[in-house]
């Protein structure tokens, strides 16, 4: 499992990559091309250019982990078309699960950038009417 935070960074290669590179090659647009961190701990992806093969880069605090996938039926989403060309594109841990499961909906819809208001609501007034200051716990009373 690549990481388990959501507080992970996803870039991914803004232009299609030759699946044939290996750590030290992928290394290298990642610090040259991309200008990023290799040691951060981000995850750094790589798709090639028929769209059948990924790869991902990431330093896991003892060394650089690659993780490859091949698909046997469809392709990856194409990250760079919407993109400035060549320009590393920022994905979400959850775009990058959607990503590997071969999911063209990835990048598409941002989501919002402030989070919904949902404990504002409950502590005063909800269309008019007085709402229960109390948390709601999940149990009846």
């Amino acid at each position: 499992m690549i990481g388990a935070t959501r507080r992970l960074a996803v870039y991914a290669y803004g232009q299609p990559c030759d699946m044939r590179k290996s750590f030290d090659t992928l290394a290298t647009l990642v610090t040259g091309h991309m200008g990023r961190d290799l040691l951060s701990g981000d995850v750094f992806l790589f798709v090639g250019r028929s769209r059948r093969r990924a790869k991902a880069l990431f330093f896991d605090g003892t060394g650089l982990c690659l993780y490859s996938k091949r698909l046997e039926r469809g392709r990856f989403a194409a990250l760079w078309k919407h993109e400035a060309l060549g320009a590393p594109v920022q994905l979400a841990h959850s775009e990058l699960a959607l990503f590997f499961e071969g999911s063209e909906l990835v990048g598409r819809a941002p989501a919002p950038a402030t989070p919904l208001p949902l404990f504002a609501r409950a502590r005063g007034q909800h269309a008019g009417q007085e709402v229960d200051s109390e948390p709601f716990v999940g149990a009846a009373r």
